[in-house]
């Protein structure tokens, strides 16, 4: 197997983990965000998430809404990103010039958040939809990724799968950037200091 790849299934099974533990919290955060009566009232999230759970349960019309959607943009993100980044460090020549070494992984952190959100933002769009409110009450129009994503394609045209691209490119380019960055020197420091060299 290569080292790309190994990278890119690494990044993949951390993100499908990321998404399992965190599609609850998603499920809450969307439904504050959405229902106007829930800003209103100002509820506390553990109270959003007992409703929740009351209502409609812990499965995949509860708190576990959108899980597939989730794991999708998760993984998939974290698949380029890593996959991406350490693979491609490996053919930019390092410089032993400090702020070229800097930029140069600056860069290639910034283009490994670019490539990820421009690959999963057709599952950020699904999950949005499957999590968010229904257009009618009581009917559930989006439910499987796949279906939604194909829904969203017909009805609304290929440019709707990449709705709100540009403002999660400037959060997650930089954001990779800046992760990766202080990812590498961390290591490397931390290596340089507690490793042992013989």
């Amino acid at each position: 197997m290569s080292i790309c790849m190994t990278f890119a299934l690494a990044g993949l099974g951390a993100g499908i983990t990321e998404a399992i533990l965190v599609n609850p919290f998603e499920v809450v955060k969307v439904t504050l965000q959405s229902n106007k009566q829930l800003a209103a009232q100002m509820p506390s999230t553990w109270a959003v998430t007992r409703e929740i759970v009351r209502d409609s349960g812990l499965g995949m019309r509860g708190l576990n809404k959108g899980l597939f959607a989730t794991v999708a943009r998760n993984g998939l993100f974290n698949m380029v990103y890593f996959g991406f980044y350490h693979s491609v460090k490996g053919y930019v020549p390092e410089s032993q010039d400090p702020v070229l070494e800097f930029g140069r992984k600056v860069a290639i952190g910034f283009t490994s958040g670019v490539l990820g959100s421009c690959v999963n933002i057709p599952f950020d769009v699904a999950k949005s939809r499957i999590q968010g409110p229904q257009p009618i009450p009581g009917v559930i129009k989006y439910n499987s990724t796949v279906g939604t994503v194909v829904l969203v394609y017909r009805e609304e045209g290929f440019r709707a799968l990449y709705k709100g691209l540009v403002p999660k490119v400037l959060r997650l380019g930089p954001g990779g950037a800046i992760m990766l960055v202080v990812y590498d020197y961390v290591y490397h420091y931390l290596e340089s200091k507690f490793v042992d060299k013989n």
